[in-house]
């Protein structure tokens, strides 16, 4: 059996019996051979079954069904490099996709990476969570200082600190199999619908809700009398000495 009809028939199987969840037990149940393939054949560079390459292929809105296994915490952390090394090293010329992802293939390598190094953090590992933390952190400021200003994203301007903790908190909390930056994406979004825009005292601060241009764009001196001021297209309007 290929990976793909595997997939195919785990996909065909939830659509069938509409469960309200699913884990590893639940395709063991249903269709053995897709469990045995799984088994054998997808494993992580730590000999772990890898579900999360396996959930990541099931369809999009089948995906927020998996629920795994609860894993005691032990609260042991430790620190190797080595681990992180593993992951980092297929893909060491493509750490740039954390910074600008150009296409779908960079936002999978993306998952492949943020999801693996996550992962190892829960685990305890240390070093795993200082390097998902830099590297989902450069996305992170991507989003805010890049994104569109309707985005609550650009709300985190001037809370950098904040939303570094809100990323630990998301390393911590994260157990949907799908994709680890979305996720964050989303969190920081309706976390974010709370913060004052930074730009809500700047001339950076868009002259309307639904207009692109910042007020500095739109600032000109009054040929007359030498004031600054808005200008609006219509009229000049007074903004500041």
């Amino acid at each position: 059996m290929e990976f793909e009809k595997a997939i195919k028939t785990i996909n065909r199987l939830l659509l069938k019996k509409k469960p309200l969840y699913f884990n590893s037990s639940w395709i063991l149940k249903y269709s053995p051979e897709s469990y045995r393939f799984i088994q054998k054949n997808i494993r992580t560079d730590f000999g772990k079954i890898d579900w999360d390459k396996v959930t990541h292929a099931l369809d999009h809105k089948l995906q927020k069904l998996w629920r795994p296994a609860h894993k005691r915490n032990s609260n042991k952390t430790y620190r190797d490099y080595l681990e992180v090394k593993l992951i980092i090293k297929k893909y060491k010329k493509k750490q740039y996709v954390f910074l600008a992802s150009q296409n779908a293939e960079d936002r999978r390598v993306r998952d492949i990476i943020s999801i693996s190094l996550v992962r190892l953090a829960q685990n305890g590992n240390l070093s795993a969570k200082k390097k998902i933390m830099e590297l989902a952190g450069h996305t992170i400021n991507d989003w805010i200082y890049n994104s569109h200003h309707l985005s609550y994203l650009t709300r985190w301007q001037g809370h950098e600190a904040e939303a570094q903790e809100q990323l630990e908190a998301c390393i911590r909390r994260y157990r949907y199999s799908g994709s680890f930056i979305k996720y964050l994406s989303i969190t920081l979004e309706r976390t974010g619908m709370g913060l004052t825009p930074f730009y809500a005292y700047s001339l950076d601060k868009p002259v309307a809700w639904d207009v692109k241009k910042s007020i500095i764009e739109n600032v000109v001196a009054d040929p007359e009398t030498g004031r600054t001021k808005m200008y609006d297209s219509a009229n000049y309007t007074d903004f500041l000495e």
